[in-house]
């Protein structure tokens, strides 16, 4: 200190004024720093201030953006569950509907089986029924036939019965059974018979004689061609007479 009091008191006055202008810089200086330094810490504070709401601020929103995002996630992966969940149930209703196809076209391949059955058996039906009409046109011919031969028969009955002592009787098996009486002088009450009857072919046929002829087999086939009912008769009455008198 005393050093420095002595060359102070030594400097001259020139010198003196230099060196009080320099300390009044470095003053200066030294207050502008200050001032810098103060203006900085609170410029500092203030943006630190406001940096830790940024920071806050940024947070709320991030948690807030964070728990959207959470909510949207579960939404769209509810989405995409019931998504894969329509997705299955559309395949298995495609499923469905292929089996359903199949069994459908199985089922027109069967029923069409089953109409050109039913066709066949209706032309069948037809065929028989047409059959039947034309044989029932046939019978009813051929009874109508059988009923005028049957007519002529009755009618040759009654023109030979008093004369032939002739009876007719209609028997089992659409038979009639010829009898005659008045053949044997000493028994005038005994009967020779024999059965005719028309077969499929609707010729007559002659059988069960009693007593038996041997040409009765011939009086059938002449009355087939002639169809001389009357004259067979009064040949087979002729046949039974002769024999009782042999």
């Amino acid at each position: 200190m005393s050093c420095v009091g002595k060359s102070a008191g030594l400097r001259p006055p020139g010198e003196a004024l230099s060196y009080k202008m320099v300390e009044d810089e470095l003053a200066l200086l030294d207050k502008n720093i200050n001032e810098f330094w103060n203006k900085f810490k609170s410029n500092v504070s203030d943006t630190s201030c406001q940096m830790v709401g940024l920071r806050d601020t940024y947070k709320d929103i991030n948690k807030a953006l964070a728990e959207k995002l959470s909510v949207k996630l579960k939404e769209e992966e509810r989405m995409v569950q019931m998504y894969q969940g329509y997705q299955n149930q559309i395949c298995r209703q495609n499923k469905l509907i292929e089996e359903k196809k199949d069994n459908l076209s199985k089922l027109i391949v069967e029923v069409n089986g089953k109409k050109q059955e039913l066709e066949a058996l209706t032309a069948k039906i037809q065929d028989l029924k047409e059959e039947y009409a034309k044989k029932k046109e046939t019978i009813s011919t051929a009874k109508k036939a059988n009923d005028e031969r049957l007519q002529r028969l009755q009618k040759s009955v009654d023109l030979y019965k008093d004369r032939l002592g002739l009876e007719i009787r209609k028997i089992y098996g659409d038979k009639l059974q010829f009898i005659f009486t008045n053949i044997d002088p000493k028994h005038p009450d005994s009967p020779f018979m024999f059965c005719v009857h028309l077969n499929e072919a609707r010729d007559y046929e002659v059988s069960d004689s009693a007593p038996h002829l041997e040409c009765l087999a011939e009086f059938q086939e002449n009355l087939r061609k002639t169809k001389n009912f009357s004259a067979f008769l009064a040949n087979v009455r002729k046949a039974f007479s002769t024999m009782v008198h042999n």
